[in-house]
């Protein structure tokens, strides 16, 4: 079986399947001894698979073990802590939920509390007035229909005030372990500096990685590619020509890349 079989379990075509004729446990072999020199990226340009590849297994090494950024005990403090999470960072996220967990970490406590009073605990990851309706709303929900429980299908996630299908996606990976691919901007950001979709919309940006990654490692690589994004790859921290991964899949980029807006 030659190089053109699966390497690493992603894609159709490993490395250098355009330039080698090799067999692909020989061709890890010198790809491992020269990684980080990059050298063999220089001569060569990769194709939407091997920048797949190439990255997946970069972000493997980076980050084995990532762990769920937002602190929570069970899918509920999940699913609230996701929900804050639109348009605020983790960060700040983190800080804010202990003191409504405090008063409220299940359905049937936080459908005791009033709208204003989430509203001003939460007030400081912004959009509070919303938010503390949703949570209030989706409580009462819960309680009337689901038994309490946070629902693990998409249908019902989505059918939640304030839960859309990047929240409902989070969710199903992280609380149900349920293969999903949650994709934000900032996902969406790195996949089209990366040259893994056209860029379209977010939606497409799901649909094109969920193509060229195994469905068994979406989960990790939606927290992977966070992880890298807030490191090395950051909106301001890197324009495309900056950081390792892409220099590595466009080593004869020049210019600034500009990204498509969600």
């Amino acid at each position: 079986m030659g190089v053109s079989s699966q390497i690493s379990g992603f894609g159709r075509a490993g490395f250098g399947t355009r330039h080698y004729n090799l067999k692909p446990e020989t061709f890890n072999t010198y790809l491992n001894s020269t990684f980080n020199a990059l050298v063999f990226f220089y001569f060569f340009t990769m194709n939407k698979l091997e920048r797949a590849a190439y990255t997946a297994k970069r972000l493997e090494e980076l980050y084995p073990q990532p762990a769920i950024p937002l602190h929570h005990k069970d899918p509920f403090t999940l699913l609230i802590s996701v929900l804050l999470s639109a348009q605020c960072t983790d960060v700040r996220v983190n800080q804010t939920t202990p003191a409504l967990f405090a008063l409220a970490d299940n359905p049937m406590d936080m459908s005791r509390l009033s709208v204003q009073t989430i509203e001003d605990i939460i007030r400081p990851c912004g959009l509070a007035p919303s938010k503390a309706k949703a949570i209030a709303g989706l409580s009462k929900i819960l309680l009337d229909t689901h038994g309490g429980r946070v629902p693990s299908t998409f249908e019902d996630l989505e059918a939640l005030p304030g839960v859309g299908h990047k929240t409902a996606s989070v969710v199903m990976a992280q609380a149900f372990g349920f293969p999903a691919f949650p994709v934000d901007t900032h996902i969406h950001r790195l996949a089209q500096r990366w040259g893994l979709t056209n860029g379209k919309n977010v939606q497409q940006t799901e649909k094109d990685l969920k193509r060229l990654f195994p469905k068994e490692a979406w989960n990790r690589l939606h927290l992977q590619i966070i992880y890298y994004g807030r490191e090395f790859c950051s909106a301001r921290g890197c324009d495309g020509t900056v950081c390792e991964i892409c220099r590595t899949c466009y080593p004869n980029r020049r210019k600034p890349f500009v990204n498509r807006k969600a």
